[in-house]
């Protein structure tokens, strides 16, 4: 099994003491999306949990846990780091702090097991071409020694997004102002000796070297572990995504970076009532079990398919 922590909020920034309590218990629970009654008992027996995969814009809460849950588990980190200011990230700090951040958790768990995301890439009049250029040119001179990737992708706007994005003129770029940021994005990933991926994107970019990645990655996974994997396509992601399947532990609105253009916020209301609902000790991430709760414990196992380290050395 892989456990996505998490596609749907930032657990490490917000909810790093619920999740350690989680993984002490070995298990948790799970409410599904789309049935609010519907819960799923996940085990997080280190036997049957092959690799976790973290997201993340802020992990300074979790870094004095690192060491235990290397202990017990593979895993690596989708770290989203970018400049955008508080009109599009209202929660952020200071970009030099967010870096800070990003390279002591490198130092503690290796470069290799730490992908920079810089996405979603939104355009508009403050946020120029030549502003994501500069940016990330800045940012990946600080970045370089502490990572070996950079993956990157344009705003989908979805309705949610559109509604959060209220107010702030976007940009759609045309597929050849997207060609050029990319090369220029290549080159300077290029000079810094980072590979560079995009995400969940259709737009080919081959000839600047730039290939399709996935955050669920199973040539990563499997170079994490030491162990190739057995995964099929998560069917639950859209076709573009080339993820394999995991098990998300996150819960939809409950993130509070509060970022305009997040598709896993799409009622700051409920924000802030599930905030309010959220304990430390409960076995789901928000509330509690309810007595007309169906639980069902999910079956999971590890989707290692044999054994021999020498084949990722």
């Amino acid at each position: 099994m892989i456990l996505s922590v998490s596609r749907r909020t930032d657990i490490p920034a917000f909810y790093a003491q619920w999740f350690m309590n989680r993984i002490r218990e070995g298990f948790v629970m799970v409410r599904n999306p789309m049935n609010y009654h519907q819960v799923s008992k996940i085990s997080l027996d280190p036997k049957v949990v092959d690799c976790i995969v973290f997201w993340t814009k802020n992990a300074e809460p979790l870094l004095a846990d690192i060491d235990e849950i290397s202990k017990k588990y593979s895993f690596y980190f989708q770290y989203t780091l970018n400049a955008y200011d508080k009109d599009i990230e209202p929660v952020t700090c200071k970009l030099q702090d967010k870096i800070k951040v990003f390279r002591n958790l490198s130092n503690k768990i290796g470069k290799g097991k730490i992908i920079w995301r810089y996405d979603p890439i939104l355009i508009t009049d403050k946020y120029s071409l030549g502003w994501h250029i500069d940016q990330f040119k800045n940012i990946a001179e600080q970045l370089h020694a502490y990572t070996e990737q950079c993956v990157f992708s344009f705003i989908d706007l979805y309705d949610k997004t559109k509604e959060n994005l209220r107010g702030i003129h976007i940009v759609t770029p045309t597929i050849q102002e997207m060609d050029l940021l990319a090369q220029n994005l290549a080159e300077i990933a290029r000079d810094y000796n980072m590979e560079i991926k995009t995400c969940a994107e259709t737009i080919n970019l081959d000839k600047y070297g730039i290939k399709h990645g996935c955050c669920i990655d199973p040539q990563l996974i499997s170079k994490t572990i030491k162990n190739p994997i057995s995964a099929k396509k998560d069917k639950n992601q859209r076709d573009v995504c080339g993820c394999v399947e995991s098990i998300d532990i996150g819960q939809y609105n409950t993130c509070r970076h509060g970022c305009k253009y997040c598709y896993a916020n799409f009622n700051p209301k409920s924000v802030c009532t599930f905030s309010k609902q959220y304990d430390v000790n409960s076995p789901m991430l928000v509330g509690n079990i309810e007595e007309t709760d169906k639980i069902t414990e999910r079956k999971v196992k590890s989707l290692k398919t044999m054994h021999n380290p020498s084949l990722f050395e």
